[in-house]
């Protein structure tokens, strides 16, 4: 599933390829279960001809600055990504979306399983679903004070905060397993049972990850070789880390958990 540096490599990529230029073709498929409120002939309607002022991210979710409102609004779900051609080159499979500019750029979203969704909003940031979005891990963890103070009020385990949304927008499974593991902390512990000094290794650690992976464009060849990331997938019995500790996989918060008991309190 697209986690936030999946989505700011799309975001970037996006705005390399349509800041400043005025969209000239709009193509949509005819899918109401992406299009969610709006109907595809409508979104397409309300693109043409409109500038594109910047592309923007939170979270997860990504959308369109035009020069004139409502502006498109992007989820990926689990396995929506987004392609940059150009004209003449044969669309992905399963495309959804299709913008165009007048220099023969194209920006073509896809989503084989049908579960992102495209959407039309006047004001994006305040309108479900960003309105319900906590904080950008990226763009605004907050300070150990204000951290602390929000996991102090969260009696469930710490895994399930850092995957809940209107707190720790942007932030997905391996994410959190992995600044977990990182962190040395057990993703079964109540999430206001952190003192300061796990608290503080915890935000160093989520933002460290955070940043590496948006700075290798979501390439997860160029992870460290030392991250969980490489031998967390599949549930195996004998799976090991980098450092040998076995990893045992539980489920916690409704979510498959990846973590060495050996490391991590």
């Amino acid at each position: 599933m697209p986690e936030l540096p999946e989505v700011e490599t799309a975001r970037r990529r996006a705005e390399r390829a349509l800041r400043g230029r005025r969209i000239a073709a709009v193509a949509v498929a005819r899918d109401p279960i992406v299009y969610e409120g709006v109907t595809p002939s409508r979104f397409a309607a309300a693109l043409r001809g409109r500038r594109v002022v910047a592309v923007r991210r939170k979270g997860k979710h990504l959308w369109l600055e035009l020069d004139r409102r409502p502006w498109p609004l992007l989820h990926f779900g689990m396995t929506g990504s987004l392609h940059v051609s150009r004209a003449g080159e044969p669309r992905p499979r399963f495309w959804k979306l299709e913008i165009a500019t007048g220099d023969g750029k194209r920006l073509v979203m896809s989503d084989p399983r049908r579960l992102g969704r495209i959407r039309l909003q006047e004001r994006p940031e305040a309108e479900h679903p960003l309105a319900s979005l906590g904080f950008d891990v990226l763009e605004g963890l907050p300070p150990e004070p204000e951290l602390g103070a929000l996991l102090a009020r969260r009696r469930g385990p710490v895994k399930a905060a850092l995957l809940d949304q209107s707190l720790f927008a942007g932030v997905g499974n391996w994410i959190a397993d992995e600044a977990l593991y990182q962190a040395a902390i057990d993703p079964r512990r109540p999430a206001s049972s952190l003192d300061a000094v796990e608290l503080r290794r915890l935000r160093t650690r989520l933002l460290a990850i955070v940043r590496l992976a948006v700075a290798v464009g979501a390439d997860d060849g160029r992870f460290p070789r030392s991250w969980l990331f490489h031998h967390r997938w599949g549930r195996d019995p004998g799976a090991r880390t980098a450092r040998g500790e076995r990893i045992v996989h539980v489920t916690v918060g409704g979510r498959t958990t990846a973590f060495a008991p050996s490391r991590q309190r």
